[in-house]
């Protein structure tokens, strides 16, 4: 069985705009000595995220994910419907 998800090609228009809503949020994790990167979006809007430096192993992270990165990421692309961590 495949774990290899199904990923937007990285040219869609989506990844532009993600990542846009991302940069509003990346400079409070990285004050805290963390940061995210995106790995992909899936056909389903979910966006997957990889929480790195201190807020991969934070345990508010779970809490940083939804409030922070999640809503700034839905209030700026609202086609987008979740944001994981991977």
């Amino acid at each position: 069985m495949s774990s290899t998800k199904d990923y937007l090609p990285n040219s869609d228009a989506l990844y532009d705009r993600v990542i846009a809503a991302l940069e509003t949020v990346r400079p409070y994790l990285q004050v805290d000595g963390g940061d995210c990167q995106i790995v992909g979006i899936t056909k389903d809007m979910t966006v997957d995220v990889k929480l790195l430096g201190a807020c991969g192993s934070c345990p508010m992270s779970t809490l940083t994910l939804r409030a922070g990165v999640e809503q700034a990421i839905k209030k700026a692309v609202p086609e987008i419907v979740r944001v994981e961590s991977v």
